[in-house]
């Protein structure tokens, strides 16, 4: 550090202007991050190979169309441009013949039951509910706006429709979601999760919202359970939870570390994105370091892509315990360094340094587990959507109803897990469930077991 002694001090009593000394210049955070492989561009040919074509239009030139006689064609040049009609509803008209017996007239005339439906005596089809429930859970539209929408359309349905029948087939749905749910806990691995979701209470005075809770619990690449619960006490995680036996994986809420630390068979692994993201906010405060720790944790990410490109299996753990040694070392290290010293245990810095540590045994338990992944980005991202369509419809119109999106983001997150349309997984089975009893094997309705009828095996 430069001392200013003598002549050279820059205030002095001839000098009546106060003196602030220079400001340090602005610091920033870079680190090696390798990025994974340029993705492929998709040429517009083959995104849309699968539409029909439904209208050729032939532009033939001005000077061939005044003296054809005249020009010889020799070949053409094709494009294509992607039109749209707006969606067209239509009656699909349901034909019951009565017949009478022709020997014996006393007998009672013959006429087929009417098929199940979901709103027994209604107007609408499985087709026409999976729209509306797809628009709203998947496309975050609200009732009221589809109602103004198929208004447009020419069909008069109104939202107290709409919210009818959503119940009427959340009812329906609701014991294949807890089919997953059984699934999910015989898996040996999920990970866990919850976000706040206002909803309107009637009990509350004044029409002021309340708090309510979506839990998810979840696989990756595999299904996605949601459930709603008014608080987030741990009670909550251990209903969500149950008899759970194998790797949990979380965030540092202490509702989950409390549910593994009664139940020997549970192992809790941590998730490095939350550790990473506390470095990256508080990266400002100290930028060389940020950039050190964040380079370090990059380190492992890098040898993770690989080994899924490589498809290691169920050697990863013994990978991750020859190439994690390191860095892991080296990263406990500089932290316990950083809080003994120049970092106060309350900055934001030294936050993150506190809960990297205090998380170390299940954010290095990963060294003894293949099929864990280093982060619960899964499940949040699972999560995402619930959040965008409360940006739409704002709040959970009452806190029973709050079951009902719990089933509806549940089959949709997983239809987006495993790559199936919503819309047509949602309305081959409304189409079949009304006809089905309890003795009836749901299994085959499952979104790992559900094939898109006339898709082949």
């Amino acid at each position: 550090m430069k001392s200013w002694t003598g002549r050279n001090w820059p205030y002095n009593s001839a000098n009546s202007k106060s003196f602030s000394p220079p400001e340090p210049a602005p610091q920033t955070v870079s680190y090696e991050r390798p990025a994974g492989p340029a993705p492929k561009r998709t040429l517009p040919t083959e995104s849309f190979a699968h539409l029909p074509v439904e209208e050729t239009v032939e532009i033939v030139p001005a000077a061939v169309q005044q003296d054809p006689d005249l020009y010889e064609r020799i070949g053409e040049e094709r494009t294509f441009e992607v039109e749209i009609a707006p969606p067209r509803l239509f009656k699909r008209e349901i034909v019951r013949p009565k017949f009478k017996h022709r020997l014996d007239r006393n007998r009672a005339p013959l006429l087929a039951a009417a098929p199940a439906r979901i709103a027994p005596g209604g107007f609408a089809s499985a087709g026409l509910i999976a729209w509306a429930l797809t628009a709203k859970y998947a496309d975050h539209l609200p009732f009221y706006r589809q109602e103004k929408m198929l208004a447009r359309w020419g069909a008069p349905i109104s939202r107290q429709n709409l919210s009818e029948w959503a119940g009427l087939a959340t009812a329906l749905l609701e014991p294949l979601v807890k089919l997953m749910k059984v699934d999910l806990r015989q898996s040996g691995y999920v990970q866990i999760d919850e976000t706040p979701i206002k909803c309107h209470d009637p009990d509350l005075k004044d029409g002021k919202s309340a708090s309510g809770w979506l839990w998810a619990l979840s696989r990756p690449g595999g299904e996605v359970v949601f459930e709603w619960r008014l608080s987030r006490q741990h009670a909550e995680a251990e209903r969500l939870l149950g008899d759970f036996a194998g790797v949990l994986q979380s965030d540092g809420y202490e509702a989950y570390p409390a549910y593994v630390r009664t139940r020997p068979k549970v192992v809790w692994v941590g998730c490095w994105a939350h550790a990473r993201r506390k470095f990256f906010e508080a990266a400002a405060e100290r930028p060389a370091d940020a950039a050190r720790v964040l380079g370090l944790i990059a380190q492992l990410y890098q040898h993770e892509r690989e080994w899924d490109e490589a498809n290691v299996g169920d050697r990863r753990a013994a990978l991750r315990q020859e190439h994690f040694a390191r860095p892991l070392a080296e990263l406990k290290a500089f932290a316990q360094e950083l809080l003994a010293g120049p970092v106060l245990p309350q900055s934001g810095f030294g936050k993150a340094c506190g809960y990297l540590l205090g998380h170390w045994a299940p954010l290095t338990a990963h060294l003894q587990h293949s099929q864990t992944k280093l982060d619960t980005n899964s499940v949040e991202n699972a999560i995402r959507p619930s959040k965008l369509g409360a940006k739409n419809w704002l709040f959970v119109g009452h806190p029973a109803a709050g079951d009902r999106a719990a089933v509806l983001y549940s089959l949709l997150g997983t239809c987006q897990r495993y790559g199936h349309n919503p819309h047509a997984y949602l309305r081959d089975v409304l189409s079949r469930l009304p006809a089905m009893t309890s003795k009836d094997d749901l299994r085959p309705l499952l979104l790992a077991n559900w094939r898109q009828p006339g898709a082949g095996a």
